[in-house]
C-alpha cells in the first residue's frame, strides 16, 4: 500500500475527538473508560476509518476500537470521526504486534479487514492471521474468541483458514462472494465492488 503524505498529520491526530494516546493506562480497565460493560470489539488495521466509525453509530451499545498503525492513515479516520458525537468509539495509534500491551482478556470480537497479505513465505509471521498473531489474540478475547475477515486476497483468505483450523478455530461462515445487504463497507471494499473484485468473508469461533 502506498501512503500520500497527509499535511499536519501529527496536529489533525492531536485534534481527534476519539483519539487516545496514553493507551497502556487502560490496560484491563477499557469497560472503565468507556463507562460500561457494553461488549468491545476491535478494528485492526482500521484504515481510513470508515468501517469501525459506522459501526459504532448504527450499533451504540457496543464499544469499538479501531487501530491503525499509519499516521497518514489514522488522520483521515480522525478527521471524518470528529464530525460526530459518539460514546463508544476510540481510535488508537499502534503497531499490530503490540496489541497484546494494551488489552488483556476483555475483548469480544476482532475484525480484520483487507489486511496486508505480506505474501512471501519469509514474511508469514506478519501476517494477522497467523499463529504468531492468534497467541496473541488468546490474551486479548475475554471468554469466547470471534474473528471475523474479509479480504480481496484469496491466498491470504485460503492461508488464514487453514491457520485459524489449526489453531482449533471453526470457520462457522465463509464465501468468496460476500454480497450481505446488512455488510458494512470499508473503503477498499468499495472500490473493489465498483471494479467487480469478488470480497471473500469468513467468520471463525473458538
Amino acid at each position: 500500500m502506498r501512503l500520500k503524505n497527509v499535511k499536519n498529520a501529527k496536529d489533525i491526530i492531536n485534534s481527534g475527538k476519539y483519539y487516545l494516546s496514553d493507551i497502556k493506562n487502560y490496560k484491563g480497565n477499557w469497560n472503565n473508560y468507556f463507562n460500561n460493560n457494553n461488549p468491545i470489539y476491535i478494528e485492526i488495521g482500521m484504515g481510513k476509518g470508515k468501517f469501525i466509525i459506522e459501526n459504532a453509530i448504527k450499533y451504540p451499545n457496543i464499544n469499538f476500537i479501531g487501530i491503525e498503525k499509519f499516521d497518514s492513515v489514522i488522520a483521515r479516520a480522525i478527521q471524518k470521526s470528529n464530525e460526530y458525537e459518539l460514546d463508544n468509539l476510540v481510535l488508537i495509534r499502534m503497531d499490530a504486534i503490540d496489541v497484546d500491551s494494551i488489552f488483556d482478556h476483555e475483548i469480544d470480537k476482532i475484525y480484520l479487514n483487507f489486511s496486508d497479505p505480506w505474501p512471501k513465505a519469509r514474511h508469514e509471521k506478519r501476517r494477522l492471521t497467523s499463529r504468531n498473531f492468534l497467541e496473541k489474540y488468546d490474551n486479548i478475547f475475554k471468554k469466547d474468541k470471534l474473528i471475523e475477515m474479509k479480504s480481496d486476497n484469496i491466498d491470504l483468505f485460503d492461508f488464514s483458514i487453514s491457520s485459524l483450523e489449526e489453531y482449533g478455530y471453526k470457520i462457522i461462515y465463509k464465501t468468496n462472494n460476500l454480497s450481505d445487504e446488512d455488510n458494512i463497507l470499508t473503503e477498499y471494499e468499495e472500490k473493489f465492488r465498483n471494479k467487480n473484485i469478488k470480497i471473500n468473508k469468513l467468520i471463525a469461533k473458538k
